[in-house]
């Protein structure tokens, strides 16, 4: 993966919400290609080692109880200039402060539920979209398997 890939996770609130129809749509208008998606359902222990980078911060026990609290579904996404390019699209951590037009302000409830995570760099891209995918599992716009 290089910097035409980055890796979003619609969160428990989004999907609870039924929110994902919208920002699958919001995603793909910006120009994104869905190169691998799946539902999923992060268990206490998986929802810990994926966010042990926040580990010994105030939020980190209640992002991982709420990250597991329900269904996710985790994407990974090509475009050109993938990572700087959705994280304008998601918007601000706190909606109240999101620009308009972006997914956070649309549909985010709180700083913690925010509906969507986005990957902030190509290597936490790489390591996140491995954590959830195996090769087999994401194909670029040519059907060839991407490098994950």
């Amino acid at each position: 993966m290089n910097g035409n890939y980055t890796f979003t996770i619609l969160k428990p609130d989004a999907v609870k919400s039924s929110y994902t129809g919208g920002i699958l749509h919001m995603i793909s208008e910006a120009g994104f290609w869905i190169a691998g998606m799946k539902m999923v359902r992060l268990s206490q222990v998986q929802a810990a080692f994926f966010y042990q980078v926040h580990e010994g911060r105030p939020f980190y026990d209640s992002l991982v109880e709420f990250m597991a609290s329900g269904p996710i579904l985790v994407a990974v996404l090509e475009k050109e200039n993938a990572v700087e390019d959705f994280r304008k699209l998601i918007g601000n951590t706190d909606p109240s402060k999101a620009d308009e037009g972006t997914i956070r302000k649309r549909y985010a409830q709180s700083i913690q539920m925010n509906a969507v995570h986005g990957s902030d760099s190509d290597e936490n891209a790489k390591r996140e979209a491995g954590f959830f995918f195996s090769q087999e599992e994401c194909f670029d716009k040519s059907g060839k398997f991407l490098e994950l």
